[in-house]
């Protein structure tokens, strides 16, 4: 570890001249890492480097790891109302800077001015969320069958937990691990996904900030910017207590493998495969704007994206020529554009295995109902995909894959039971959307899908920091997330006989 000047603890974010220098923050010091040189690049246009800075290295997963246990016996000790303050600060902060830091949220990720902007205020929603939580139940009471006795359950952090995060919501995802891992009393070690540096260093800096105003000590927020490999090394560190993961299903079931073997608590978000569901009584003007947007925003890039669409047989040709229609508007190019709709992808490889997917289900045979275009606005084409919607069969790759992208693979049902039964045909389990004016067929769905998020006439993407976020089936390990729920994860539970 370099730190030269570095070892000062820094109380107020970090500013330097463009790019923006990426530092590790490691027992409340930022630091230069000694690994590998990492260039966060704009992927619109890749000659952009937007941060950079070098990689973590494995000792210095060590080094976090005791830090944030040092830190964390008297952040447990903190009362949970000025922890909570803690975070109201760092959603102020948030909140105060949202166009800059959706800014650089676009250029750094992909998404458009608004959905980078909406981002970054969605993480200050939850922060100041869980900053309200010491004003929530603490625990339960509960009667003695014995004279004189009383039996509590209260509620205790694990410790040191570990939070691994993706690219495709660099701030939002980090806020809904952190924030509840943080006001429970557990101090954390955060690696974010390394395409997006600059966003991770930007949620810390605000979450450093307000701990070093309120006196905190060093270590209770701990980043670590490196390879995939730091994830393992984290999950197999003796200090860990806990570890919350979002990502790839791949990725996902060997850290809970690593996470089992050692007893260590996992929670996962994984992979999701989404349906909606358009039936022959559903308003086909509001379906396919809430197709459209469940499957297109974001570059499709969304784990509760809509990337699968079943829709009844005797509406499907019109619904699909009135989605076609709303796609001929959908502007794709440089997402710093305000009249831009979708940007690119996060990178070309990215891109270029979408496109390559695409390529295979049409050479198996998948028809092309709609193939959009990139507009012209100087931007690089190898990150970008057009909408695509492809009729497929059973068969597909599209159909089964999950290929985080803008791709809708579409087929037809007969009945709303069939429907249900193509929508079921998936090992994921995260979200689906139904579209129907029909009550009785919206309450058989909730019967009949199996997912962890069920909208009725609306998109299938969208979650609220005071509700259960998380998949059933094979998207989702452990307790859920968001709400109450996250309790269930970032604590455990002390039941107490009390006898006076």
């Amino acid at each position: 570890m370099s730190a030269g000047t570095d070892t000062a603890r820094v109380s107020t974010p970090l500013r330097s001249a463009q790019p923006p220098q990426l530092r590790l923050l490691i027992g409340g010091e930022w630091v230069t890492g000694d690994g590998a040189p990492l260039a966060s690049r704009n992927p619109a246009h890749p000659e952009q480097v937007v941060a950079e800075g070098t990689q973590a290295v494995p000792g210095d997963v060590d080094r976090a790891m005791r830090a944030a246990r040092a830190a964390q016996r008297e952040w447990a000790r903190t009362p949970i109302h000025e922890r909570g303050s803690v975070l109201a600060r760092a959603a102020a902060d948030l909140e105060e800077r949202a166009d800059e830091l959706g800014l650089e949220l676009t250029q750094e990720e992909g998404k458009t001015l608004a959905e980078g902007r909406g981002e970054v205020l969605r993480a200050a929603q939850i922060l100041r969320y869980y900053a309200g939580e010491g004003d929530r139940v603490a625990g339960e009471h509960f009667a003695s069958p014995r004279r004189g006795e009383r039996i509590l359950v209260t509620r205790k952090p694990l410790g040191v937990v570990g939070i691994v995060t993706p690219f495709n919501f660099p701030i939002a995802i980090p806020a809904w691990k952190i924030a509840p891992a943080l006001v429970y009393g557990n101090a954390v070690v955060w690696k974010p996904a390394s395409t997006v540096p600059l966003l991770a260093v930007r949620l810390a800096e605000a979450l450093e900030s307000a701990l070093a105003a309120a006196g905190m000590p060093g270590g209770v927020l701990n980043l670590l910017i490196g390879p995939g490999a730091l994830g393992t090394e984290l999950v197999r560190h003796p200090e860990l207590d806990g570890l919350s993961f979002t990502g790839s299903t791949g990725v996902g079931r060997m850290l809970a493998g690593e996470a089992a073997s050692r007893g260590v608590p996992f929670q996962g978000e994984m992979g999701g495969k989404n349906a909606a569901i358009v039936l022959a009584d559903a308003d086909l003007d509001l379906a396919a704007e809430q197709v459209l947007f469940g499957a297109f925003r974001s570059s499709g890039q969304k784990c509760t994206a809509t990337s699968r669409l079943v829709v009844a047989e005797e509406i499907a040709d019109e619904f699909l020529a009135r989605l076609a229609a709303r796609l001929d508007t959908w502007r794709v190019g440089d997402p710093s554009d305000p009249t831009v709709h979708m940007g690119p992808l996060v990178t070309g490889d990215a891109a270029r295995s979408v496109r390559a997917a695409v390529a295979a289900a049409e050479a198996d045979g998948a028809r092309v109902a709609y193939r959009g275009q990139v507009s012209d606005g100087g931007v690089s084409p190898s990150a970008f995909v057009p909408a695509t919607v492809l009729e497929v069969d059973a068969e597909s790759s599209v159909w089964r894959e999950e290929l985080f992208g803008p791709v809708l693979a579409v087929r037809r049902a007969a009945s709303a039971e069939e429907a249900f039964a193509l929508a079921e045909d998936c090992e994921f389990g995260l979200s689906a959307a139904l579209f129907t004016q029909d009550i009785a067929t919206a309450l058989d769905a909730v019967d009949a899908l199996d997912v962890g998020i069920l909208h009725v006439n609306s998109e299938s993407a969208g979650a609220d920091p005071h509700v259960p976020f998380g998949g059933a089936k094979k998207s989702g390990y452990g307790p859920k997330e968001q709400g109450g729920a996250a309790k269930e994860f970032f604590t455990h539970t002390t039941t107490v006989y009390l006898r006076g």
